[in-house]
């Protein structure tokens, strides 16, 4: 589907709320208890940019940006302030973030990942979208020079040795990364005061999976 590899103005999007949504089907039993079942695999994420608008210049950005993306028919790349790198919040991107695979002495290509875990629960999201320049890569905790060894498709998230990681070798990365996402509006209802402060009173975004 239509994308762009353009990120949502940085200065609109640190106001933003929202985060993931799950669907799930609970059905009451006649008893009192309760079936339940994951509808999605996986979660989506969904946000309201419309807190991030603050004056008639951010007003004039989000209409551009609306304009350009042809409303909810063009993707484009959105930065989650709350999660947007392969650490915690607190400590810098390292390359031992997160394992992405093991060797097998054939395989080239891996997927950059994200773990989210709690107790002895383990959640795997993809990353497809990482910020350029942001990405480090290391076998079995020596990290490896960019270019030299491997390289990343900014637009997928595949990371592609020139060799094979050896037959058990850990592959782990670190990294930045956006969230794909579209307009989930095709109206923008804008309002300008007399005081030349800007505002639109909802500007929903959703996540487009992978």
């Amino acid at each position: 589907m239509s994308f762009d590899e353009i990120r949502f103005p940085d200065d609109v999007s640190r106001g933003a709320r929202g985060g993931p949504r799950r669907r799930t089907q609970v059905v009451t039993l006649a008893s009192g208890r309760e079936e339940r079942n994951a509808s999605w695999a996986d979660s989506r994420r969904v946000y309201d940019v419309s807190y991030g608008v603050r004056t008639a210049d951010d007003l004039a950005a989000v209409v551009a940006f609306f304009e350009a993306r042809n409303g909810r028919l063009r993707g484009f790349r959105f930065k989650d302030w709350l999660d947007f790198k392969s650490s915690i919040p607190s400590a810098p991107v390292s390359a031992v973030d997160q394992q992405v695979g093991v060797g097998d002495g054939s395989r080239t290509v891996f997927q950059l990942v994200k773990r989210y875990v709690s107790g002895p629960r383990t959640y795997l999201r993809t990353i497809a979208k990482p910020v350029a320049g942001t990405v480090r890569v290391a076998l079995d905790g020596v990290e490896q020079v960019e270019a030299a060894a491997w390289t990343v498709d900014a637009a997928t998230g595949l990371v592609t040795f020139d060799a094979a990681p050896a037959d058990g070798a850990t592959v782990t990365a670190g990294f930045e990364f956006d969230v794909p996402v579209r307009f989930d509006t095709d109206a923008l209802d804008t309002v300008l005061s007399i005081e030349r402060l800007g505002s639109i009173p909802s500007i929903p975004l959703i996540e487009i999976r992978p």
